[in-house]
C-alpha cells in the first residue's frame, strides 16, 4: 500500500464536561498506541486532543512546571438537567469549540474518526465531540471506544452519535475496523497479545512531552470489589522488563524526558519478574530519572528491599492504594493488605529516605454505607503513620462487585444515567452534596 494512497484515520481524545477536572499526568495513552500501530502499517494518522493544554491559542504555559501537570482550559457551561439542582459550577475542560472547528478545517476529510472515552459521567463531552465532527464530516464514519464505551456500551450508542462503539482493548481490533471502514486489507504485523510487539505510543503527536507514561502490563491479579480492571483488562499480562527500561531509555535519549508516570495498576505484584529487575536497570545505567505512580501501587509488595531500590530509581510520587483503614471490615471491598502490611510498608518507606510530602495513601470516601466517622478515623490513622493522606471520593462502576451496593445505596438512579455515577455530588451518600462537607474533610485531611 503506497502511503499517499492510505486511507486517513483521524484520533480523537475528546472534551470533559464535569465539575472539576485536572490534568494529574493524564494522557490519552490507549490512542496514542493505536496511532503507533497505525502508523507501522503505513496508514495516514491525524491527532487531535481536545484537552491540549499546550494548543496554541490558548494561554502559553511551561510543559516542564510540576513534572507536566497542570490546569485544563475550562470555559462554564450549563449543567445537564440532570445536575441541575446541585450548587456547583459546571465547564467544559479543553480547547475551546472555535479552535477546534479551526483545526478540523486544516485537515483532509478522514476516511474513519476514531473517538476515545475515559470517565462514564464524561460522556457529554464525548457526544459534544463528536457533534463538531460530525458537522464538519458528515460523511466520515465515527466509532467510539475507550473504557465509558467499555462500561456503558448500549448508553454509549444511544446517546453519543457513533456509528459504531467498540468495547475492549483497541489493538486487537484496530486493523479490522479500519478494513470494515474503508476496504483497506491489512495484514498484522504485530500481535496483540504480546504487549512488547506494540510499538511505542506516538506521543510525538503530542504539542510537547513533558512526561512519558509507561504501562509495564496491563490488567490486575486482585479482584476489588470497587475496580473495573477484571472486567476492562480480565487477564493480567507482563512486558519484558528488558524491553520496557529500553523504551524509558528512547524517550529519555530522544526527547530528553526526566519524569516517568506508570499508568499500571499491580506495578509491583509478582516483583521478581517484572519490578526489581526494571528498577535494578534503571540504576545500573545511571538513568537521572523522575518515576510517578498515581495510579497507586499495592502495599503489601513493599518490603525493605522494594523500597531501599525505588528510592534509589528516583520515585518522587509515590501513591499507595490503602483505601481504608478500616481493615477489621475491609472484606467486603478488597483483601489486598491489613494493617500489618500497611505499618511495615510505611516503616520500610521512611526507612528508604522518602519523605512525608513524596508518599500518600489513597482513601475512599463516599463508599456505600460508609459512615463520615469511618472516613476520619482513616485519614488520623495514615497521618499518624507519618505519610500523607489523599482523599479518592467513590465512583460507582458498572461491572464491579460493589455496583448492586451502590444502587441500592444511591439517591439517584444510577443505572439510568451514568451522569449521577459522578464522584463529585457523593452519589451514595445519603445527604445531598454540600460544600461545607467537603471542605471539612479536604480540611481535615491537609492538616
Amino acid at each position: 500500500m503506497k502511503e499517499r494512497n492510505a486511507p486517513f484515520v483521524l484520533l480523537v481524545n475528546p472534551w470533559i464536561h464535569d465539575f472539576a477536572a485536572y490534568d494529574f499526568w493524564a494522557r490519552p495513552l490507549g490512542l496514542l498506541y493505536l496511532a503507533s500501530v497505525l502508523r507501522r502499517h503505513k496508514l495516514r494518522v491525524g491527532y487531535l486532543d481536545c484537552l491540549d493544554r499546550f494548543h496554541p491559542a490558548a494561554a502559553p504555559a511551561d510543559p516542564h512546571a510540576r513534572c507536566g501537570r497542570g490546569p485544563y482550559h475550562k470555559t462554564p457551561i450549563a449543567r445537564p438537567a440532570a445536575l441541575a439542582h446541585l450548587p456547583r459550577r459546571y465547564s467544559r475542560y479543553g480547547i475551546e469549540p472555535g479552535w477546534l472547528q479551526q483545526d478540523l478545517a486544516r485537515m483532509p476529510a478522514p476516511d474513519l474518526v476514531m473517538v476515545t472515552s475515559m470517565m462514564t459521567y464524561w460522556y457529554p463531552g464525548v457526544r459534544e465531540t463528536i457533534r463538531h465532527l460530525r458537522d464538519r464530516f458528515p460523511h466520515a464514519p465515527v466509532v467510539l471506544g475507550g473504557i465509558y464505551a467499555s462500561l456503558c456500551r448500549q448508553h454509549a450508542l444511544d446517546c453519543c452519535g457513533a456509528d459504531q462503539v467498540v468495547g475492549g482493548p483497541g489493538e486487537p481490533q484496530v486493523l479490522a475496523l479500519v478494513a470494515e471502514y474503508t476496504g483497506a486489507d491489512i495484514e498484522a504485523s504485530f500481535d496483540p497479545t504480546d504487549l512488547d510487539s506494540i510499538p511505542y505510543p506516538a506521543l510525538d503527536l503530542q504539542r510537547c512531552i513533558p512526561f512519558v507514561p509507561i504501562l509495564t502490563s496491563r490488567g490486575c491479579p486482585y479482584d476489588c470489589a470497587y475496580c473495573a480492571s477484571g472486567f476492562l483488562e480480565p487477564r493480567r499480562r507482563v512486558r519484558d522488563p528488558v524491553a520496557v527500561l529500553e523504551e524509558m531509555r528512547y524517550w529519555h535519549a530522544r526527547y530528553g524526558v526526566r519524569d516517568f508516570v506508570f499508568y499500571d495498576d499491580a506495578l509491583l505484584v509478582d516483583a521478581p519478574r517484572l519490578a526489581f529487575p526494571l528498577f535494578e536497570g534503571i540504576c545500573r545505567r545511571g538513568l537521572k530519572l523522575r518515576l510517578h505512580t498515581p495510579n497507586a501501587v499495592h502495599v503489601r509488595e513493599i518490603s525493605p528491599r522494594m523500597a531501599r531500590l525505588m528510592m534509589r530509581a528516583g520515585f518522587e510520587t509515590l501513591r499507595l492504594g490503602l483505601e481504608t483503614a478500616a481493615f477489621g471490615e475491609r472484606e467486603r471491598l478488597d483483601r489486598k493488605v491489613t494493617a500489618k502490611e500497611f505499618a511495615r510498608a510505611v516503616e520500610n518507606l521512611r526507612a528508604a529516605g522518602f519523605r512525608k510530602e513524596q508518599v500518600g495513601a489513597y482513601l475512599l470516601a463516599g463508599l456505600p454505607g460508609q459512615s463520615r466517622e469511618e472516613i476520619l478515623r482513616s485519614i488520623e490513622t495514615v497521618r499518624q503513620s507519618g505519610i500523607t493522606p489523599v482523599i479518592a471520593h467513590y465512583t460507582p462502576i458498572p461491572h464491579t462487585a460493589l455496583w448492586p451496593a451502590a444502587v441500592r445505596a444511591s439517591r439517584y438512579d444510577l443505572a439510568a444515567d451514568p451522569l449521577f455515577c459522578n464522584n463529585a455530588i457523593a452519589p451514595c451518600q445519603p445527604e445531598e452534596f454540600s460544600w461545607e462537607a467537603l471542605s471539612a474533610l479536604k480540611q481535615r485531611a491537609a492538616r
